[in-house]
């Protein structure tokens, strides 16, 4: 046998170690949670004045949710029950989480008991890293590196100016940047760089897989889109302009990752969960409005389908995920706990606790939802005037009932509320009158749920 044939043989057979080993590694995971972004806005979900393909490249190369559930209508909830596969209130964070002069004791944020997804992919051998918005605690035990983070980069509060890294509700002089638990500066560079240059600094190739908890800051006010994006949306009217500017540069970002990570040979073994945290703002600061929800009513805040169904993909090439399908199955946040494990073949610390179900089923082969029932809550669980609300199958009761569009109006007599999402997806009418007896069966539901979650408070 010749030396050149020899040589080729060799280098065959050492191609075929390398792809056996890439093949047989743990899948990197890549969680990017956008912040404020309405229902539909994405190409891929309808919407006819965005431009949006780095994500819709996403949806083609996985599958597309269309009744995908946060976990709660505004921030620091909605990521507790991501991160820890529980509802809020079992979760131990039952609004947004107070600034530090506020709580001066710290007692403020998710209790540091919970178990993250960081946490149990690092048992399994993942580098873990969070990069971007916090908004989950400030004291040392509640900040990502005491929750399983191995590294953090990003602002611990809930909004920040993308230039200044100023908190964007308190100033001028509560300054908000870290690295890890080192405060840090870079005044005038945008935090959308900077929040990729981080990205790809933690995904170089490694013999570890990694596991990071991109928590992009956008479209949540302030809007500071490219400038670019801003002269591309320039005919749109304020403040849908601002908003789409800002939507097309979280796009853009989340595109130079994807990217690096085709370039690095790492994408196709990389499961990559995208979604929004709730529906999008109509608050002061985000010129009371800009989002789009569609048919749907309400907003952030507001437990109506516009604050809790929000866009959602997964992608996976190496991992066979189907390629640009839809699922029209009821599925939430709380979910991507349990099915990520499963597909990354990482175990479980606690399977018995969670309320997430593993939907690997559901993206695989279209297998209906395992979800019976699903809760939301928001406010301290003892006060009576809390919005809530709960699902069975095409049924929803929500209590105290609230839209902060301002489309719906609501009399004291919808203090519960009942509709049929098959039926009328926009919630517009109240039919607990015509069916008594279903409004009754998903009240005693709540109620005894509640229950439960107090009881488990006093423990």
């Amino acid at each position: 046998m010749n030396i050149k044939l020899t040589s080729l043989i060799s280098l065959f057979i050492l191609n075929c170690i390398g792809l056996f080993a890439q093949q047989s590694k743990n899948p990197n995971i890549l969680i990017i949670l956008s912040d404020d972004q309405g229902s539909l806005d994405l190409n891929s979900y309808g919407s006819k004045d965005l431009s949006t393909p780095h994500l819709d490249r996403l949806a083609e190369s996985g599958v597309r949710f269309t009744q995908f559930y946060a976990a709660a209508p505004v921030c620091s909830p909605s990521r507790a029950g991501l991160l820890t596969g529980k509802y809020n209130y079992n979760a131990g964070l039952f609004g947004n989480v107070d600034i530090p002069d506020n709580d001066p004791e710290g007692k403020d944020g998710m209790p540091t008991e919970q178990i993250t997804m960081a946490e149990m992919f690092k048992s399994g051998g993942y580098r873990t890293a969070a990069i971007g918005k916090w908004h989950l605690g400030h004291t040392p035990e509640k900040l990502p590196n005491g929750q399983g983070f191995d590294y953090f980069f990003g602002h611990q509060r809930g909004c920040i100016d993308n230039y200044s890294h100023f908190f964007f509700w308190a100033g001028p002089n509560l300054h908000d940047l870290y690295q890890n638990e080192k405060e840090i500066y870079r005044p005038g560079e945008f935090f959308g760089d900077l929040m990729v240059d981080e990205v790809l600094k933690f995904t170089k190739p490694s013999s570890d897989p990694f596991f990071v908890y991109w928590a992009i800051n956008m479209p949540h006010y302030p809007y500071q889109g490219r400038p670019s994006w801003l002269e591309h949306y320039k005919n749109l009217p304020t403040p849908r302009k601002e908003y789409a500017a800002f939507i097309s540069t979280l796009d853009e970002l989340v595109g130079n990752v994807l990217d690096h990570l085709e370039k690095t040979g790492q994408l196709e073994n990389t499961i990559i969960v995208f979604q929004s945290d709730h529906g999008h703002s109509t608050e002061q600061r985000a010129y009371y409005g800009g989002g789009n929800a569609g048919p749907f009513n309400g907003a952030k805040f507001s437990m109506l389908e516009g604050g809790i169904r929000v866009p959602a993909i997964i992608s996976w090439p190496g991992g066979n995920i189907p390629k640009g399908e839809i699922r029209n199955q009821w599925v939430g946040s709380i979910d991507w706990y349990p099915t990520l494990a499963d597909l990354a073949n990482v175990k479980m610390p606690n399977p018995t606790e969670i309320d997430g179900l593993n939907v690997r089923d559901v993206i695989y082969d279209k297998a209906e939802t395992n979800h019976e029932v699903m809760h939301w809550a928001t406010g301290n669980p003892e006060v009576t005037t809390n919005s809530w609300a709960v699902r069975k199958g095409d049924w929803k009761l929500l209590g105290n009932p609230d839209d902060p569009a301002h489309t719906l109006t609501f009399t004291e007599d919808d203090r519960t509320y009942l509709v049929n999402l098959a039926q009328d997806s926009s919630e517009s009418r109240n039919l607990k009158k015509e069916n008594p007896e279903l409004a009754a069966e998903l009240l005693s539901l709540h109620e005894k749920w509640l229950d439960k979650v107090l009881k488990n408070r006093q423990n």
